[in-house]
Parts: C-alpha cells; sequence; structure tokens
C-alpha cells in the first residue's frame, strides 16, 4: 500500500484530533429565547440536552407549532447516546413526540417532566417505543463518556435542573432555566451546595440561561407575588380571571390559596392546565390545597365566589381565555365588573395577540391587570444578581451564554467577563463550538433550522409549502384552463379562477384582461412552439403574470391547466 502523502496525513491528523475534542452545538435555544435543542459531542459520541418547540406566528400562516430541524444528529444517530431534559417546559420537551421518530434514542428526566412528556408520548402513539428513564433529584447517571449529576434549581415550574456534564476534558455545567428563589412555595430551594461543590471540582464551561440578563436586580419570588395576587382578589366585586402558563405549578398553588384567603374557590379552565395539575398531583404536590374545579361546576358558583384560572396568557387564539372572549366557551362568559389578570410575561413575539386580547376584554368592560399596573408576575428566569452569584458559585473557565435573542448573548458574554469568567464566546444556532482542548473556538457550522407542523406532517419552515401559502396571502392566485386543438390553436375561450385577487366587481374585467392576454400570447408563438406542451403553458403563464402584475401590482401563484383536444 502506498504511503499517503503530506496533505493527507495532515488530514488525518486532525480527524484524529478531532476525535477527542469536547464540542457543544446548538441547533436551537442560540439567538432566540424558545425551541432549544443542545448537542455535546466527544469522541465521536453524542447527546442531546433539550428538545422543544416555539409557537408561529402570522409570518407562517396556519403553522402552530415549529421545532429545530434535527438533521445534524440524525445523520449521527447510530453514536446518539440519549436525550436528557433539564426541564418540562414546551420549548425544552415540547418537540420530543414529533422527532424522537427520527431518533430512536433513550430519554432521560427526573419525575415530574417524565410525568408530562409521558402523557405528550401517549397521544402520539409513542408510549411503548420511547422509553423514559426516570432520573431521581440530585441522581446520577453515565452515558458512554458523559457522566451526568442532575442539580435541583428553581424555577417557574417543578423540578429543574442543571446538569454537571462530566467528560474526559472537563465539566460543562448546563444550567437549563434558572432562577434563585429563597421561597419557591413549590420544590425545593437552589441546591447552593452541589453548585459550590462543582465549582470547586473545576468548571470547564457553563451554558447559561440568557433571558433576563437585561434586567437588573433578581427575578423576584412566588411567595411575595402570592401577597400582591391576594390583595388584588380582595378588591374585586365580581368574577376573577387569572390568565398564567400553564406550567407554573407555584401559581397554580398561588391562585387555590388566594382564593380560599378571600372565600372563592378557585377552577381550572384550559385541557394544559388539567394536563399539569394532574402531574403534579401524582408526584406529591399541590396535595396540600383546596381541589381545584371544573369549568362546569365554577358556573354555578355566584360571580364573586370563584378564581378562574384559565390558559390564554399569551393570546394563543385556541386557549381557553380566547374561547371565552369570543363566545365560543361552553361554561364560562365574562361580563362588564368582572377582573382579567395577566399573570405572566409577555414573551417577545406574542405582543399583537395579546393586545388584541386584551382589546376583546375591554370591550366587554371587563377590567385588565397586567405587570404593567401591578405585581402580578415573577420571571422564572435569573436577572443580573442571580447571575453574578451562580458566576461566584461555580467559575468557569468559558463562559456560552443561551436561550436569548443577540442582544442578551452579546450582553451576557460581556457580563461574564466582568464576573472574572477568562473566556465568553456567543453563539448562534449551528455553531460547532469546540470547548477543549485548547481555547474555546468555533470550529465549524452545521446544518440548521426550522421544521413547522403543518397538520399532522413536518415540513421546513422554510420549504415551498409555507412560501407557496405565503405567496398565495400576499398576493393571491389565478387558475387558467386553455383548451387548444392539435396545431395549438385555442378552440375556447381560457377559463379564469382568480382567489385572493379581485371581489365580485373586479373579477370579470380582470379575468378579461387575461384572457386576451393568454390569446395573444398563443397567437405570436410560432407553430412549433405551439405543439410544444411545455412552451405553450410557459407562455401562457407569463402572459397572465404580466397582465396581473400591470393591472394590480401583484404576482400570483400560478397555475396553468392545459388540454389539446
Amino acid at each position: 500500500m502506498a504511503a499517503p502523502d503530506a496533505a493527507g496525513a495532515g488530514s488525518a491528523a486532525r480527524a484524529s484530533a478531532a476525535l477527542r475534542e469536547l464540542v457543544f452545538v446548538p441547533l436551537g435555544g442560540a439567538g432566540e429565547i424558545g425551541m432549544n435543542l443542545n448537542l455535546y459531542g466527544f469522541a465521536d459520541d453524542w447527546v442531546i440536552v433539550d428538545l422543544g418547540i416555539t409557537f408561529a406566528d402570522e409570518r407562517l400562516p396556519g403553522i402552530e407549532v415549529v421545532m429545530p430541524d434535527p438533521a445534524f444528529i440524525v445523520e449521527r444517530r447510530e453514536r446518539l447516546l440519549g436525550i436528557v431534559l433539564t426541564h418540562a417546559h414546551e420549548d425544552h420537551i415540547g418537540a420530543v413526540q414529533y422527532l424522537w421518530p427520527l431518533l430512536r434514542c433513550p430519554i432521560y428526566a427526573t419525575p415530574f417532566t417524565a410525568s408530562i412528556l409521558r402523557r405528550k408520548l401517549e397521544e402520539a402513539g409513542l408510549a411503548s417505543a420511547a422509553a423514559i428513564t426516570v432520573v431521581p433529584l440530585s441522581g446520577r447517571f453515565a452515558l458512554g463518556p458523559f457522566e451526568f449529576e442532575m442539580i435541583t434549581l428553581t424555577h417557574s415550574i417543578p423540578e429543574p435542573n442543571a446538569l454537571a456534564i462530566r467528560t474526559p476534558l472537563g465539566t460543562v455545567l448546563h444550567t437549563g432555566d434558572w432562577k434563585i428563589d429563597p421561597d419557591p412555595l413549590v420544590g425545593p430551594v437552589t441546591d447552593s451546595d452541589a453548585l459550590r461543590r462543582v465549582g470547586e471540582e473545576g468548571v470547564l464551561a457553563m451554558v447559561c440561561d440568557s433571558t433576563n440578563v437585561l434586567r437588573s436586580g433578581v427575578s423576584g419570588s412566588e411567595a411575595e407575588l402570592r401577597k400582591s395576587l391576594s390583595r388584588l382578589v380582595a378588591r374585586a366585586e365580581q368574577r376573577v380571571v387569572i390568565a398564567c402558563f400553564a406550567s407554573n405549578v407555584a401559581r397554580l398553588e398561588t391562585i387555590a390559596k388566594v382564593a380560599e384567603a378571600n372565600g372563592r374557590q378557585a377552577a381550572l379552565v384550559g385541557r394544559s392546565l388539567w394536563r399539569f395539575y394532574e402531574a403534579a398531583l401524582e408526584n406529591g404536590y399541590l396535595r396540600s390545597i383546596p381541589r381545584f374545579l371544573g369549568d362546569a361546576e365554577a358556573a354555578y358558583l355566584p360571580r364573586d365566589k370563584v378564581v378562574l384560572a384559565m390558559t390564554g396568557s399569551q393570546g394563543e387564539p385556541r386557549s381557553a381565555l380566547s374561547r371565552v372572549v369570543a363566545g365560543e366557551h361552553s361554561h364560562v362568559a365574562l361580563e362588564a365588573g368582572d377582573v382579567a389578570i395577566f399573570s405572566s410575561r409577555i414573551i417577545p413575539g406574542n405582543e399583537r395577540s395579546i393586545f388584541r386580547l386584551q382589546s376583546a376584554l375591554a370591550r366587554l368592560g371587563v377590567e385588565i391587570i397586567t405587570e404593567h399596573e401591578e405585581f402580578v408576575h415573577v420571571s422564572g428566569h435569573p436577572a443580573r444578581d442571580e447571575l453574578a452569584e451562580m458566576y461566584a458559585w461555580v467559575r468557569p473557565q468559558i463562559a456560552v451564554p443561551v436561550h436569548g435573542e443577540a442582544r442578551h448573548l452579546i450582553e451576557h458574554a460581556r457580563f461574564a467577563r466582568a464576573c472574572q469568567v477568562r473566556e465568553a464566546v456567543v453563539v448562534t444556532n449551528g455553531d460547532i463550538l469546540r470547548l477543549a482542548p485548547g481555547p474555546a473556538e468555533i470550529v465549524g457550522q452545521a446544518p440548521s433550522g426550522r421544521l413547522a407542523l403543518d397538520g399532522t406532517t413536518l415540513v421546513p419552515a422554510a420549504g415551498e409549502v409555507v412560501k407557496g401559502r405565503t405567496r398565495l396571502i400576499w398576493h393571491g392566485a389565478a387558475v387558467a384552463t386553455v383548451v387548444v386543438d392539435g396545431h395549438g390553436d385555442l378552440v375556447a375561450d381560457p377559463q379564469i379562477a382568480l382567489p385572493g385577487l379581485a371581489g365580485d366587481e373586479g373579477t370579470a374585467e380582470l379575468a378579461s384582461r387575461a384572457r386576451e392576454a393568454i390569446a395573444a400570447a398563443i397567437e405570436g408563438l410560432p407553430k412549433a412552439m405551439r405543439g410544444d406542451d411545455e412552451a405553450l403553458r410557459e407562455a401562457v403563464r407569463l402572459a397572465i403574470r404580466r397582465s396581473i402584475r400591470l393591472a394590480r401590482g401583484k404576482k400570483p401563484a400560478i397555475d396553468v391547466h392545459l388540454v389539446r383536444v
């Protein structure tokens, strides 16, 4: 066998070295808030940390759910050791039921997260196929060269975990979502002793939540919020609605306690609220509060004797609150004098839908209370004082900000350097970040993108299905049926349909112009080209496009049906 040349030997050496590199590859959640998908790779083995969704807006018509494109790791599925979930929020676990069939690997989660995920997998028909290994709080397990330790944090959901990921080249602390709440009400406080211990052992890199890096101070405690909500309910004279995130189990307990303190009963309105409530009971949470009523039971109570917890704080069109406001709910209605408290923050991108819902409430005469008027919400993410404390505990060599838009990540990197972190690297989806050996460096790009759930089918969010639908919304469509003989001469007037382009008054004129343009285009074609179906279709398509652009300034999607007789 011939000896390799110098260039070949160098390539082989680099490939061999790459096998011993520890890399971090975000495919979702870096440069955006939501839709998390994080990869860690070492010696050609891979693990996924979190697999979440985000919700679509009007830029993706007909689409409700969007998730990261996992193509990069699907290609490496044979070396994918597992999916490790930090907590049960949708932007961290919501894509599992859709993407697991492409990955087919074990799943690891603490008990509450496993309960929520199990329900999702059952709905998707994957309960028996997708195995979930339940890891106890503070549990440890190994996947190939990766040794995981779950570290209990506080957040706006039970059982949020940081992951201490030990590898032969160093330890990475992946924080997931977190805050430091001295009185979280549901679940234990942050395990600061474990974080300090990991810091003493030495942390190569910390991959950390950036959501509130622009906010000074601390995020606030659920215990303080409970007092404020009780005061607001006490002054209400009629029905009170509290719109909140279904996953905020501590907020559900707060609502139950606030209702009880004010002589009212609490009810849940919205399927996802019941899903989280049932999972909480399964895992020993919320057992010390009175049981929640269903919406049908609550309908029989006097208006001043009930507090309704509802989904819809983000203006989601199919949420309970949106359906109530539209008069489409079977048991619940709101009227003048009722109070709607939005016990949540506005997630960037949801402003229009939230304000639209609040305007509809105002037209009903409902009093609206948001975080701009009163203390009605505490964030589940760390503000600057909490970030500084985390950096003091962990003392990583490298800071990798995630879970934020570009301005959050850039500011977080600057803040980390001010906290005496040696290196801080801003990454975006698709970056291949080498953490070790050597200095942290972006060494390549992985394909990244978004998949959209279109009904029951996954399609590329930037693909032709969505582009075509968007084009139809903005420019309408033109469908022409053209009947010609064997020589390519018209034998009847072309039939034109113009959905989305003209109303009843303008359709006839626009269609007439299009027919004239089609006839002129066919007549202008050489005889030889009239016998070519594709050439004839293209001539008709261009004629329709020019005609409509001149008449209306639009560029519709055009479909030509050619019939030869």
